[in-house]
C-alpha cells in the first residue's frame, strides 16, 4: 500500500477528533439562535455562509474537476446536498416538537443505518471490532440522551417514558429526528464514494451549495425572511457556519476519503461527549453520573471501532 495513503489514513483519526469537537458546538449555537430565528432559517444561513466561506478555496480546482465528473456523479453530489439539507431541516425542527433526549437518541442511530447499508452499497465489510464498537457507542448515546429521564436503581436502568417515544404530541418530532438520522447516513455514504475522486474544497463547495439552495428555497416557501434579527443572532449563525460546519463537517468529509463511512458515523457519536464538556464550561451545566457513564461508553466504543480493517484504497483528494 502506498506510504502516503497509509500516512493520511493515520492522520484521519486526529482530524476526525477535531471535526467531532467542532461539531459539538452546534447545539450551543443553535440554542442561542433559536431565541429569534426559525429552525429552517438557521439551517439555511448555516449552509449558505459555509458555502461562501469555502468558495475562494474551491475556485482553483473547481472548473477542471467538474469537467471530469460523469453524469451520475453530478447527480450524487446534488443528492448528498439534498441529504444534508433535509438532515438539518428535520433534526433542528424536531427539537421544537419533542424532547431533546428523544431527538438525540433517534438521530444518533446513524451508525446503525450506515453499518447496515455500507456493505451493500459501498462494499465495505465491517469486522467484529466495528460491530462491538457500534453497540457500545449506541448504548452510550442512549444513556447520555436519556439521562434526564432515566432512573438508576439496584435493578439497573429504567426508562419510564420510553413507551411514549412514538405516541402523543411527540410523534412528529421523533419521526423528524429519525429522518435526520437516515439523511446523515445517506450523506456519509455518498461522500465516501465521491470524496476519493474530488478535492475536498470542490466537493464540500458543491455539496454545501446544493444544500444551501434547497434550504433557502424551503425558507422562502414557508415565508421566512433572512433579515431582521439582532446582531447577536447573526453572530451565532456565523459561528455555526464557521465552527461546526466549515471546520466540523469539512473535517468529516476529508476523512471520508481515507476511512470507511461506518467508522466516520461511529466517530460522530463522540459529539454528545463534546457537547457535555462544552455545556459544563459555557452553560455551567454539570454533567450527571449517567452522562459521564454514557460518555465513557461512547469513547470506548469509538476506540474499539477504530481497530477495524480499512478495505478501500482511495486516492489523494
Amino acid at each position: 500500500m502506498d506510504h502516503k495513503i497509509t500516512r493520511l489514513r493515520k492522520l484521519a483519526y486526529p482530524v476526525l477528533f477535531i471535526g467531532v469537537l467542532a461539531a459539538s458546538t452546534a447545539s450551543l449555537f443553535i440554542r442561542f439562535a433559536q431565541q429569534e430565528a426559525p429552525s429552517i432559517v438557521i439551517a439555511a444561513v448555516r449552509l449558505t455562509l459555509a458555502t461562501l466561506l469555502v468558495f475562494p478555496f474551491a475556485i482553483p480546482k473547481l472548473k477542471e474537476e467538474i469537467k471530469c465528473l460523469k453524469g451520475n456523479e453530478i447527480g450524487l453530489i446534488i443528492l448528498a446536498g439534498v441529504f444534508l439539507a433535509i438532515h438539518f431541516a428535520s433534526w433542528i425542527t424536531s427539537l421544537e416538537h419533542t424532547t431533546v433526549a428523544s431527538s438525540i437518541v433517534l438521530v444518533s442511530t446513524t451508525p446503525l443505518w450506515v453499518a447496515m447499508f455500507s456493505g451493500v452499497l459501498l462494499g465495505e465489510k465491517l469486522n467484529k471490532w466495528t460491530w462491538v464498537g457500534l453497540v457500545l457507542t449506541l448504548l452510550g448515546g442512549v444513556i447520555v440522551a436519556g439521562s434526564a429521564e432515566c432512573q438508576l436503581s439496584a435493578s439497573g436502568f429504567t426508562f419510564p417514558n420510553v413507551g411514549k417515544l412514538f405516541t402523543g404530541t411527540n410523534a412528529w418530532g421523533n419521526l423528524l429526528a429519525l429522518v435526520g438520522a437516515w439523511m446523515v447516513a445517506g450523506y456519509l455514504m455518498v461522500g465516501r464514494r465521491l470524496r476519493p475522486r474530488l478535492s475536498l474544497q470542490s466537493y464540500v463547495f458543491m455539496v454545501y451549495g446544493s444544500a444551501a439552495l434547497l434550504l433557502l428555497t424551503l425558507a422562502g416557501i414557508e415565508g421566512h425572511s433572512l433579515l431582521g434579527y439582532s446582531k447577536e443572532i447573526y453572530l451565532w449563525l456565523l459561528l455555526l457556519a464557521v465552527i461546526p460546519q466549515s471546520i466540523g463537517h469539512t473535517s468529516l468529509n476529508w476523512a471520508l476519503a481515507y476511512v470507511p463511512a461506518a467508522f466516520v458515523s461511529v466517530a460522530l457519536l463522540g459529539e454528545p461527549v463534546g457537547t457535555i464538556i462544552l455545556s459544563s464550561i459555557f452553560l455551567r451545566e454539570t454533567p450527571t453520573i449517567l452522562e459521564l457513564m454514557g460518555g465513557a461508553l461512547i469513547l470506548i466504543g469509538i476506540y474499539t471501532a477504530s481497530r477495524m480493517d480499512h478495505q478501500a484504497d482511495p486516492q489523494e483528494g
